[in-house]
This record gives C-alpha cells, structure tokens and sequence, in this order.
C-alpha cells in the first residue's frame, strides 16, 4: 500500500512512470563541451546567466505564490534547486540544440516534480490519429511515451517540417575541427627540439666529425655555453613552423564564428578587437535585446503552458523572468533613470526600493507622486505650494 501511494503521482491517463520510481533520469554527458574552450565559455556564461535570472509567478503584475510556483521556483525535484535545473536545461539545449524536462504530477494533476532527462533518450514523433505531439523516452527499464503537455522542451531554431532544434555544435562543425587542428599542429612544432645544420667547407674525417657532434651535444644539452666554431664552418638553424600570430588569428576566427552562431556579442568571449558599443550599458543591452529575451521568453512560454492550467492563466498567472536588474545601468544611468521615474508619477518610491534591494517603507513610500515639486497624483491641485501661491498674489490675500 505505501509503494502504490507514493506511485500514484507517477501514473496518469495519458503516461506512466511507476517502473521508473526512485531512478534518477540526468547525469548529460557534456563531453563534447570538453573539446575547445570557446565553446565551453559561451555555453558556461549563457547557462549560468539564464540560471542566475530571478524568475516569479506574477497575478495581474502582482508576485503571487503558490504550491507550482514552489515547485519551479524553489525545489522541482528532490535532488535539485531551480538554478540546477535551468543550469542543465540550458547547457544541453546549446549542446545538443535540445533540453528535455518531464513534468511529473500529483493526484489532482498538479505539478510536483520537474526532471531533466537526457537529450539523446528522447525522440519526437506526431501521433497520425490526433495529429498530437508525443515524446518517447527511452529508459533503462523500457520505453515511455509522454504527452507534449508533460513535459518542458525548450530548443535552438528549426526548420518548418522539423521538431527538434538544430544544434549549434553540429552548425560549428567544420569551425570546431580547423581549430582544433591549428592548435594540434602548433603543440607539435612547439615540442620539436630545436635543429641545426653543421656546415664545412671541406671533407672531415669520421674521428674529427664525431669530436665536432660530440662537442656540439654537449654545447645543446648545456642550453648554451661555448661553442667553437673554426674556419670554413658554418653553423644554421632549422627554423620551426609554429608562429603565435597564426594561432593568434586562428582563435579570433574561432570566436568570431561561435559568437555568430550562439548570437552573443564577440566581446562576450574576451575578444577585445570585437566591441563597437560606446559603453558597456550599449554592450548590456544588445545582449539583453538580441540574446536574453528570445531564449528568456521560450521558458515563459514552456512554463505558463505546461505548468499553468487554462484556468490560472484566465486568472492573469503567468510565469515571468525579471530582466531588470541587467538593463539597470551603473550608479549614475539608474538614478537618472529613477528621478525621471519618479518625478513623472510612472514608479513609486518604494518600488524604487525594491529594484535596488531594499525593504519597502510603506506610508507615502507606497504613492504615486508627480513633480511640481512633489505632490501625491490625487492631491488637489489648488492645495499645491505653486497654485497656493499664485491666487496669493492675484488676490492679495492669503490661500489655504
């Protein structure tokens, strides 16, 4: 009776996983991530930053919480925090171009658990009699076909008659292997030991050459020191092949093309040569604008569709990651950007408060105020210092 209690969240009307209870399903093999230190880089800065964004059930623009935004927020399985979960989301979607979770429920249909799986377990396929999208997911114990609604797919870009997403590594294909054999070809001229040509001008014979290379043995294996070299000899150095600028050019290459494909501005991969933003606030927002939100909005849309019921989202609930503390700015860029806020009736001092990490004070903290200087919005505007003052002088009296 307790193994069926604790199964039955496992099984459902459409999906089964009771044969799967107490395995774990991750563990992505990230080898290829192994192979060239630009892709590691932009695949370790992309998935750290998604996983770092504070993400929160909103209910008509107010943060709301509840059972499933615990689950996603907090602890969506029993082995992971909501950072672990995204981090591997992430990685193996810019890996394999797809990130698989499932989405197990409890006995009202709940979300309890979220659990990635890997990507090389999973195939798509449209059922022919309901034209539906299903997943099957090969385990150790047997094959699982799950419903479209059970489980979080987040991908690259694919063509129109394509499901899965096309992976980045296998688009870097060619850009992965000439990189790799400039640096194999650079390492080997670099561990040559250096080579010389003994030249005389006339014929020696087998005693006195073996004294010449014995004598030049011992000038090599003292990394210097005195050599004689005698009249008519001529000593020259083979030249190795490997020169720092070629590797040098090979690596901007490198990043150029990666930056491209992952669609990350080439600074991002400490290429210097590569900025053309006036200031990092630039720089900020092109990656925000062109990087962040595509990826960022998928989830939302992964999250609100499959975690939410059509009665929650009818609610105004919605998934949401907050992009804010990014395009904030420095010091002098955000409190310009407060006081015109602020002035303009648009934030309230507390909110204000809130962005920059400090507790709200209530009171006329939590009020809309417009400039003039400073007045609440739904304040008489004959009450104001300015208008109070004018019907002063108009009148010649004193105003209330």
């Amino acid at each position: 009776m307790a193994y069926a209690g604790a199964t039955t969240g496992w099984k459902g009307s459409t999906w089964d996983f009771s044969n799967w209870f107490g395995r774990t399903f991750w563990g992505i093999d990230n080898s290829q991530l192994a192979t060239n230190e630009t892709i590691f880089s932009v695949i370790s800065r992309l998935a750290n930053t998604i996983s770092a964004l504070p993400i929160k059930l909103h209910q008509n623009y107010d943060v709301i919480q509840n059972d499933i935004s615990d689950v996603l927020i907090n602890e969506p399985n029993q082995n992971m925090s909501s950072f672990d979960l995204l981090n591997a989301l992430e990685v193996s979607r810019n890996e394999t171009g797809n990130g698989y979770a499932i989405i197990l429920r409890d006995i009202r249909m709940r979300p309890n658990e979220i659990v990635p799986l890997d990507p090389s377990c999973v195939t798509e396929f449209i059922n022919k009699d309901d034209g539906l999208l299903w997943y099957q997911v090969q385990g150790e114990r047997g094959t699982m076909f799950v419903a479209n609604t059970d489980m979080v797919h987040v991908k690259h870009i694919r063509g129109p008659a394509r499901i899965r997403g096309l992976s980045p590594l296998k688009v870097l294909a060619n850009t992965i292997k000439y990189d790799k054999a400039v640096q194999e070809f650079s390492l080997s001229e670099m561990e040559k030991k250096e080579s010389f040509i003994l030249k005389y001008a006339a014929n020696v014979d087998t005693d006195k050459r073996d004294r010449i290379i014995a004598d030049f043995k011992r000038f090599y294996a003292e990394n210097g020191g005195i050599l004689f070299q005698e009249p008519g000899v001529e000593l020259t150095e083979l030249k190795k092949q490997y020169f720092a600028s070629d590797t040098l050019a090979s690596e901007r290459i490198t990043r150029s093309r990666v930056a491209n494909v992952f669609n990350v501005p080439v600074s991002f991969l400490n290429d210097v040569e590569g900025g053309t933003m006036a200031s990092n606030e630039q720089l900020i927002i092109q990656f925000v604008n062109m990087t962040l939100l595509p990826i960022v909005r998928q989830y939302e849309h992964e999250f609100n569709r499959k975690l939410l019921t059509k009665a929650d989202r009818k609610q105004g609930m919605y998934f949401k990651f907050n992009l804010g503390g990014l395009l904030r700015g420095d010091t002098t860029a955000r409190t310009n950007f407060y006081q015109a806020m602020l002035r303009s009736g648009a934030m309230k001092p507390d909110e204000v408060r809130m962005l920059e990490d400090l507790a709200p004070m209530g009171g006329k903290a939590d009020v809309l105020w417009i400039s003039g200087d400073l007045y609440p919005q739904e304040m008489d505007p004959v009450l104001r210092k300015s208008t109070a003052t004018a019907s002063t002088v108009e009148g010649g009296g004193k105003s209330e």
